[in-house]
């Protein structure tokens, strides 16, 4: 039986662990539900600590062309010509700045090579040039112990520069959350019911900000703790993990709302 979408509905939803199988990066599983979406009209906003070029490719992919995009974990927007971070000056260059200067055990994408990301994470060599395509953030690895970490992000708290911890990578930048830009574009979009997904640390805030949100497994990563809402059903957990359980727990709460 075909699902009776919301007027004003928006999706915003992670992709590394949520959209995408945090293994295979395939997101088949989902394609029912996207073309489902697709045809009555809904945005899908995709935010994620990808690169604007990363996402133009999953845009393409998944049929997403039209919506703008959150990008680089909350620090940027995509949206093609009419992207109102164009004329903002890249970060990128001072962040990395300043965590050489720090000279701690952090392996950012900047000291990687095109490679050594592709081993990394099993993208094709293409892919992980993209994802070293950077403007606002930097993605990477601690390879210290928990105290050095601590006072890292001390010392980077005390220049401006925040972390993110998502499923695979520690990101830094100087602000922006996916809630922040979500509220953004979800009064551009003139929605009237926000639906937020993804899997990791850095999705819980966006989840909790939404109108309904939903907690994708993740059988990876640190995974996320209860949230505020989670006791009255506004936030729901998907029995399985990646795009399997993006789809059901999606069908799962558009029925809900129907009913």
């Amino acid at each position: 039986m075909a699902i009776k979408i919301p007027r004003g509905l928006v999706i915003f939803t992670d992709l590394d662990g949520t959209l995408l199988d945090h293994e295979s990066y395939d997101f088949a599983p989902a394609r029912p539900m996207l073309a489902r979406l697709a045809m009555a009209g809904v945005p899908v906003v995709l935010a994620s600590s990808k690169t604007a070029a990363e996402i133009a490719l999953w845009q393409e992919r998944m049929g997403l062309t039209g919506w703008p995009a959150i990008v680089e974990n909350g620090a940027g927007i995509s949206a093609g010509t009419d992207d109102p971070d164009a004329g903002e000056q890249p970060t990128y260059p001072r962040l990395c700045r300043a965590i050489a200067a720090a000279r701690v055990p952090f392996r950012g994408f900047a000291t990687m090579t095109d490679a050594d990301l592709a081993a990394l994470t099993g993208l094709p060599l293409g892919e992980a040039r993209l994802a070293r395509q950077r403007a606002w953030s930097e993605p990477g690895l601690w390879q210290g112990d928990a105290a050095g970490l601590a006072a890292f992000l001390a010392k980077m708290a005390a220049e401006g520069i925040t972390a993110r911890r998502g499923g695979r990578f520690l990101t830094l930048s100087y602000g922006g959350t996916k809630a922040a830009r979500m509220a953004e574009l979800a009064e551009r979009l003139n929605a009237r019911l926000t639906v937020a997904l993804g899997d990791a640390p850095n999705d819980a805030e966006m989840i909790a900000a939404a109108s309904r949100g939903i907690v994708v497994r993740n059988d990876h990563g640190p995974g996320l703790p209860p949230l505020p809402g989670e006791s009255t059903g506004r936030i729901l957990r998907s029995r399985a993990a990646g795009p399997t359980g993006w789809a059901e727990a999606l069908d799962t709460l558009l029925s809900g709302l129907a009913g």
